[in-house]
């Protein structure tokens, strides 16, 4: 494996607004030689997702180091075994796990890298990424997990074009919810609604909290925020009766020079309800569930894949920018090599 050169994209500057391409930092660097105990990793797909630009920033989202200028960005992908000096991985393996920005990775399997081999369950491994990795155990898990939901309840929403969004609209309807979606402009919220959002609320052309009133007239039974700020307002100004809210993003507020602070928060007290947050890898014991469930639906044809497909590592920078453009729809990824070249025995 020598004369392999790792391609990275490394932090130059801390993002101020949405990222520029300056913030980004192009490096090349050879392949190092393995040392026993660790093993090669050569990279197929890259996770895009907001939480990236925070890591840009120097703040830790999940209890690990924060990251300084010129250390490599923080990512979930998909990659290829292709080299080992490890005895519980061998070349072939495919897993998913923590890789960064990079075209190769040297590791040891280390539990804060999190690596899972994937099962060949003859879908794409771009869903190792897409559906069956984090983002789609954020959905399964802070959906079914978080919010407890049954059928008849009324579900709201926001960001359901997005990643976690798109795949909750889908688990809420397989589980007999009526869902209202939150996008913005109309295309996105065609999208949201090809989905089988039974109604979607366009963010950017009509009044959210009113519109909320309007199609949960009997109030709210679950929440699903993506998105923080005044639509977190507007989800606790129509809580039904025992009624939960999950707190899985807050995108409107990441670029935000101070926190935001539901004012009406005390509605949980009349209502009987519940606001809990919700952090993925606190439900490493139900990855399993997640992934089985999920991988079912879509043989099933019961969740529609849709990602959203950054084409070249060379393009990751413009990825994660059409992320807090609102650009995507449904998971979005980059991908640096197919299935095609995938190399097997």
């Amino acid at each position: 494996m020598q004369n392999l050169i790792n391609n990275q994209w490394r932090i130059a500057a801390r993002p101020d607004g949405n990222v520029k391409i300056t913030d980004f930092e192009f490096h090349q660097e050879q392949v190092a030689t393995l040392n026993d105990g660790e093993f090669l990793l050569r990279t197929h797909y890259l996770n895009l997702a907001p939480v990236m630009r925070m890591y840009m920033q120097g703040i830790s989202a999940a209890g690990e180091k924060p990251l300084s200028i010129g250390d490599v960005i923080h990512g979930r992908g998909v990659g290829q075994v292709i080299d080992s000096k490890h005895p519980d991985y061998q070349v072939g393996d495919v897993v998913q796990g923590q890789i960064g920005w990079q075209t190769y990775k040297i590791s040891k399997g280390t539990k804060r890298e999190r690596f899972y081999k994937m099962p060949q369950r003859g879908l794409s491994y771009s869903l190792g990424v897409s559906q069956l990795g984090m983002t789609g155990f954020s959905a399964y898990c802070g959906f079914v997990k978080c919010g407890f939901p049954k059928a008849g309840d009324t579900v709201l929403v926001s960001g359901a074009g997005g990643g976690v969004g798109s795949i909750v609209t889908q688990i809420a309807k397989i589980l007999g919810c009526t869902v209202i979606g939150i996008a913005g402009g109309k295309e996105k919220c065609d999208f949201v609604k090809s989905l089988g959002a039974d109604s979607v609320i366009d963010y950017k052309n009509e009044d959210v909290a009113n519109r909320v009133n309007e199609l949960a007239s009997d109030g709210l039974d679950i929440y699903f925020d993506n998105v923080g700020g005044e639509t977190l307002v507007a989800a606790l100004n129509n809580l039904a009766m025992n009624s939960r809210i999950v707190l899985c993003g807050s995108i409107s507020e990441y670029m935000l020079d101070e926190p935001f602070g539901p004012s009406n928060y005390t509605n949980l007290r009349s209502t009987n309800s519940s606001m809990n947050g919700f952090f993925v890898y606190n439900h490493e014991a139900d990855f399993s569930e997640a992934e089985e469930k999920i991988a079912k639906w879509i043989k099933d044809g019961l969740i529609k894949v849709k990602e959203d497909i950054t084409i070249g590592f060379e393009n990751m920078p413009y990825g994660l920018q059409n992320l807090y453009s609102g650009k995507n729809r449904g998971v979005a990824l980059c991908r640096i090599l197919d299935d095609s070249e995938l190399i097997f025995d």
